[in-house]
């Protein structure tokens, strides 16, 4: 591909049509398909929209949910295929999208270069055969899909026959699509579902060596990444990228690291990438031997990629060489391109006009991992009304999230209405203080409905909301976005990306290495906090260890920051003295709880 960047999965809906959005200039992006009710009513309005013939797969059919996300992502590679024939069928004329196509290419791409060049070319021959030469190999945007490991609901049989888990349900679907393209697989190692993917052929080289279906794990460390990548190596599967995303520079669920930083992390990938490769080279071949596989087995190839908090050409110029990286993914600030994604209008201008302090980690979410969140959204207003008026917690229909079983046989959500009412009654009758039965009944009713809130925008945005159906809507942007302020097009961006304009020209924003830095030592901090009456040795233990890979963190940034030279003299300077203060910051916590 000649694009550097990729636009990773955004919510379940934000992205759910990016591809038809983005794809066919060349740009790859990211598709959640967890939620199948999402998925079918999107294939709905797309065919709809397109003219194409819809039937309806009903839930009472057996393994409704691996269906509903085949034929989706067949329709849209189809409708793709389409937009994208038609655009190679334009002329080279200015406001056309094939000449958009080659303006949004970066200027250091092969593609690029020959596409300037036939700008000059004046014999009108030789200027047909090089626009002809254009066309072959311009290159769609992938349509990569994500599942969510930790999401993976196990189904009750339909007409007598077992269902699989939702997990696996997702990756059946995807399994079975047309596409040629990639699963992110992300939120730690599923070992089930993981083991599924031995069961179609796609994930597994053709007799040109080519392998139809990638894998994609989304790791946070190294070490992490290693363990899963041989579980699969061990299986003949072969992780074609590693996507590292900050622990908590990012958007969605947030899963922090102990204390071990972006860079130092990346850098680690960088030493040890051929070690790696070589180790997963020899475990692969051997599973394929096993197998049966004949003849010569090649390695594929191997990419490296990072995620959350970048914010300027500069840092992602950086980050390509300096880590010697095949791409970067750029997720929240495209959420302010209304072309790539699917905001509604209300919360689009909210978060066009939102502050830094908008933006915060919360426990909103019934997975019980740090949820970033936005202070402004609709479903915040409800959440709060609704306690207001004594009646906490959502209503649970889609019961992606169900898991507790503390008053119940049957799983529940920690954000449904049935069991907040059931804890807060619990908390009530436990003897607590008011003051610490109140802390406790917050954090109760903190959860929110994440099933219904993340596809609220997608449904308001195309008009598809039905009418007994909560128009309150969740977003979990990165804190990133909130040094992108207003609307943007999608060549304001693409050209940020690739230094060609600077959105952020005026905004006082540090490097994104130290916003995470900041970000960990914030999360230490209330942690530190909400431990603090009950803080057991092996807490401390676990402080010890976080501080000690902080300060580690920061010596690497400090040897790091003369080598980074596309940046001014006073940018490094104030690098340097915002690491000292956070430094400083780091040791007085730190200092406090062990003298307390």
């Amino acid at each position: 591909m000649s694009h550097t960047f990729h636009i990773p999965v955004l919510g379940l809906a934000y992205s759910v049509d990016t591809p038809l959005k983005v794809g066919r200039y060349g740009i790859s992006s990211v598709v959640s398909i967890v939620d199948d009710h999402l998925i079918e009513r999107m294939r709905a309005y797309h065919a709809k929209q397109n003219q194409e013939n819809y039937i309806p797969i009903q839930d009472n059919e057996p393994h409704f949910r691996a269906k509903r996300i085949t034929a989706y992502l067949n329709l849209m590679q189809d409708l793709l295929d389409k937009q994208f024939e038609a655009l190679k069928q334009q002329a080279f004329e200015p406001g056309t999208d094939l000449t958009r196509y080659f303006d949004l290419q970066p200027d250091h791409s092969a593609l690029k270069k020959t596409y300037l060049q036939m700008l000059n070319i004046q014999d009108e021959e030789i200027k047909a055969i090089v626009q002809k030469q254009l066309k072959d190999n311009m290159q769609k945007g992938a349509i990569d899909v994500n599942i969510m490991a930790k999401v993976d609901k196990i189904n009750s049989p339909i007409h007598g026959e077992e269902q699989l888990s939702d997990a696996l349900a997702s990756l059946q679907g995807f399994a079975e699509s047309k596409l040629n393209a990639g699963v992110v697989l992300s939120a730690g190692m599923n070992p089930r579902l993981y083991a599924h993917l031995e069961n179609f052929k796609d994930f597994y080289p053709n007799e040109n060596h080519l392998i139809k279906k990638t894998i994609i794990l989304k790791v946070s460390d190294f070490r992490s990444a290693l363990i899963q990548a041989k579980f699969l190596a061990k299986k003949g599967l072969w992780v074609s990228e590693f996507r590292i995303e900050s622990g908590l520079n990012c958007g969605g669920h947030a899963f922090a690291t102990e204390g071990y930083l972006l860079g130092p992390i990346l850098e680690e990938f960088k030493v040890k990438r051929q070690e790696m490769l070589a180790e997963l080279a020899g475990m692969y071949k051997n599973a394929l031997l096993t197998k049966g596989y004949t003849g010569d087995i090649e390695t594929p190839r191997m990419k490296i990629s990072v995620q959350g908090g970048i914010g300027t050409a500069a840092e992602d110029n950086f980050l390509l060489k300096h880590y010697e990286l095949d791409a970067t993914g750029w997720g929240s600030p495209f959420l302010l391109v209304p072309e790539a994604t699917n905001v509604d209008e209300e919360t689009l201008n909210n978060l066009a006009e939102a502050t830094r302090e908008d933006f915060y980690i919360s426990g909103s979410s019934p997975l019980g991992v740090p949820f970033n969140n936005f202070r402004k959204t609709t479903a915040e207003k409800l959440r709060l009304e609704r306690i207001a008026k004594g009646k906490p917690g959502s209503p649970c229909t889609k019961k992606y999230l169900v898991s507790n079983t503390e008053f119940t046989k049957e799983p529940i959500c920690t954000a449904s209405r049935k069991y907040q009412n059931l804890k807060i009654k619990s908390l009530q009758n436990s003897g607590l203080d008011e003051q610490d039965l109140q802390t406790k009944i917050n954090e109760v009713t903190e959860k929110i409905c994440l099933c219904e809130g993340l596809v609220t925008s997608a449904y308001l945005k195309n008009d598809m909301i039905k009418s007994k159906e909560s128009k309150a809507v969740t977003i979990c942007p990165g804190p990133n976005i909130a040094y992108f302020s207003g609307k943007f097009s999608l060549d304001e961006m693409v050209k940020h990306i690739y230094g060609k304009i600077n959105l952020l020209a005026g905004t006082e924003r540090s490097n994104m290495f130290i916003n995470e830095l900041n970000l960990y030592i914030e999360h230490l901090k209330k942690d530190i906090s909400m431990s603090w009456q009950d803080l057991s040795d092996k807490k401390v233990k676990y402080y010890t260890k976080f501080r000690a890979q902080l300060e580690q963190g920061i010596h690497y940034y400090k040897q790091l920051i003369p080598e980074i030279q596309n940046q001014t003299d006073m940018y490094k300077n104030k690098m340097l003295k915002e690491l000292q203060e956070a430094e400083e910051k780091l040791k007085m916590m730190i200092f406090a709880t062990e003298n307390t």
